[in-house]
């Protein structure tokens, strides 16, 4: 597999919140579950009044924004990213929410707070993009106070199937596209667990249900171009015609979510 590479992540894929915003904009447009899965994430939290929350490779802070009316007013929150890129588009999108919150530029390998300082981390899809996963999840569980929580999300194997499906009849390995995202596998739901055992002793992972349900095809290519894949003009036109194709059949492209959040606590 094509390990993701730190510096282009860093300064490309993360420079900014477009292309995640691309991603993030097939779920919101198109998903079939009406409550959200940042109002799903946030039901999980059952933390503390004053509890202080680390939130690793937080992206552009829509979970916050997401759940701004139900954030605890004693609620000190610390919002990270190694991307100093993504903390500008957190401060951007947090701008009105009327709670303060720290910005700091982490990174998940060496976390720079004393042991036991946090009631809950948060690492939301991000684990996978790290080289040095058991020293990153070891870094979580020596900064956790002994009665605190780590919320971690990501995806499942089965997650968006179709798309891969997809881009392989139009002749696209994943590793064509992808790049380094090829290698998102190595950290999913199904061997998730096993990883965190390793500094955890209790593991508990809950599923959201949900399906995308496509009925054009720019958010979807959209969401293909944010990946390191280069198209020509000529090819994203065959792109789109082959995709509206796929939704002419039934009317409807329809499209696997797998998605949850393992618990894990001391």
């Amino acid at each position: 597999m094509v390990a993701p590479d730190p510096n282009y992540l860093k300064n490309d894929q993360y420079k900014d919140a477009s292309r995640l915003a691309a991603r993030a904009r097939l779920h919101s447009r198109y998903s079939r579950n009406p409550y959200s899965w940042f109002k799903w994430q946030f039901d999980l939290y059952q933390l503390p009044p004053d509890a202080r929350i680390l939130e690793l490779g937080a992206g552009a802070g829509w979970l916050w924004a997401g759940n701004a009316d139900r954030i605890p007013e004693g609620w000190q929150i610390t919002l990270s990213d190694f991307s100093p890129g993504m903390l500008d588009e957190q401060r951007k999108t947090l701008a009105d929410v009327p709670h303060a919150f720290q910005h700091e530029e982490i990174d998940a390998q060496a976390i720079p707070y004393a042991d036991a300082t946090f009631d809950a981390v948060i690492a939301n899809h991000m684990l996978y993009h790290v080289p040095d996963r058991p020293k990153a999840i070891a870094e979580m569980r020596r900064v956790l106070k002994p009665t605190g929580t780590l919320y971690t999300a990501t995806n499942g194997a089965k997650h968006l199937q179709e798309i891969h499906t997809l881009m392989r009849r139009f002749g696209f390995q994943p590793s064509d596209w992808l790049g380094g995202f090829v290698d998102v596998g190595a950290y999913r739901l199904e061997n998730a667990t096993e990883q965190l055992q390793a500094q955890f002793s209790q593991v508990e992972l809950l599923r959201y249900d949900d399906a995308i349900e496509v009925r054009d095809p720019q958010s979807l290519i959209d969401y293909i171009l944010s990946h390191p894949i280069q198209l020509s003009a000529e090819r994203i036109v065959e792109l789109r015609a082959f995709i509206q194709a796929e939704i002419d059949k039934t009317g409807v492209m329809a499209i696997t979510k797998d998605m949850g959040v393992l618990i894990a606590r001391p």
